[in-house]
Formats: C-alpha cells, structure tokens, sequence
C-alpha cells in the first residue's frame, strides 16, 4: 500500500507538470478566470483521475473515496496532493460519506464523485450527487478532462494516464439545483440531468481536445 501510494504521487507529480491544460465552462464561472467554483458538488468519470489530480491540487477540494483496497491508496494518494478524502460509496458506507461531504460543502470547500466508481458500471451515474445536493441545496455540475495523447489501461473504468506534454481539456457544466423538497419522481430527473451534462462535457472536450493552445483554447498559466 506504502509504495502504491507513493508511486501514483510520484507519476502525477512528474507527469501533471507537463501536461497542458484549458478549461471550458457551459456558463462564466463566478468569479471570472477561475479554474473551479466553491462550494459546488462536481462529478466526473473515474478514468479522469490521473489528469483532475494535478490540476487541483493543494485547494482542499474533498474527495468521496470508497473503503476497497482500490480506494484505500487512490485515498492516500490525493491527501499527498492535498485532497480531503472521504471514506464511503454507493456500496459501502455511503451514508457516512454524504454526511462527511456535507460538512466539507458547510465548510465551504467544494466536493468531487468520481461517479462511476467504485468498479462501474462505466460512464453510468450514481445518484450521490443528486442526495447530497437535495440535503445541502448547493449545486451539482459535472466535468471531464479529455487528453489529446494518454495510455489507456485495461481497467474496467479505462483509466487515462496523459503521457509527457499532452494536452488536457476540461469542460465544466452548467450547474445544476435540486430544491430541498424534490420528491423520488424530482430526483429521477435530477438524476438524468447529471448523467445527460456528464456525456455533453466528455463529448465537448473529447471533440475540443486538440485545438488547446489555440486563442479559443488557451493554456492554464500555473496549471
């Protein structure tokens, strides 16, 4: 566990440097010219991990990580970046976890789902977001890092590593708000609405990708 952990922060923090990275949002963050919004509710798929990991690092952005031995050294992992991770999952602790990022959204800190994770089913929402948003009445919004040159594993979640000097492009969504009343037909759509922002940002940044650097595109300073 030791020397996975400290090989994955290794490979970000020798790797993340090169990489080039432009954001894209759906609507003007608030304020103008950030790189992400506090405190929101984000999601995004579990192969963006590597990419997401350096881009926002160090601002304590909480990370729902599941009790697997797979989470226990992506958990240790991200602290070393400065992440704050919460233990749960849809399938183990999940409880405990929402009432853990709600008090990091009352905190003021943004909180993250890799959605999709644990183990998948791939690129399919869980409703995490959409309980936790009902319960905080902050917003949810989705994003995704697509890169222009990566190794893909054969993972089940097909986890992107962005090789030396590729380029990454985040596109983040318009936000999404659930009212504290929402009932289970309400949240069913919210639910949808999640799952239908997160497939727009992939294939936003997926077509995008290769124009960062360009004046529409521009590269992160400091990313």
């Amino acid at each position: 566990m030791w020397f996975i952990s400290w090989a994955g922060y290794l490979a970000i923090s020798l790797i993340g440097p090169t990489v080039r990275y432009s954001i894209s949002w759906e609507e003007p963050p608030s304020p103008p010219g950030a790189t992400y919004e506090k405190p929101v509710i984000y999601s995004f798929w579990h192969r963006a991990v590597f990419a997401s990991a350096w881009l926002w690092r160090e601002i304590g952005f909480a990370v729902m990580v599941s009790r697997s031995f797979d989470g226990e050294y992506i958990a240790r992992t991200i602290e070393k970046l400065g992440f704050v991770a919460v233990r749960g999952s849809s399938s183990r602790g999940g409880a405990t976890g929402l009432l853990g990022l709600k008090s990091q959204l009352e905190k003021g800190n943004s909180v993250a789902f890799t959605i999709d994770g644990p183990r998948g089913p791939k690129n399919v929402a869980k409703p995490g977001p959409v309980l936790l948003a009902r319960a905080s009445a902050l917003p949810m919004a989705a994003f995704y890092v697509a890169l222009n040159d990566a190794w893909v594993l054969n993972t089940w979640d097909a986890m992107m590593i962005p090789k030396p000097f590729s380029k990454a492009l985040v596109r983040v969504s318009a936000k999404i708000r659930v009212p504290a009343g929402a009932d289970d037909a309400a949240m069913s759509e919210f639910h949808r609405q999640l799952q239908e922002a997160l497939e727009r940002v992939t294939g936003y940044a997926e077509e995008h990708v290769a124009q960062v650097g360009s004046a529409e595109f521009p590269i992160l300073k400091n990313s």
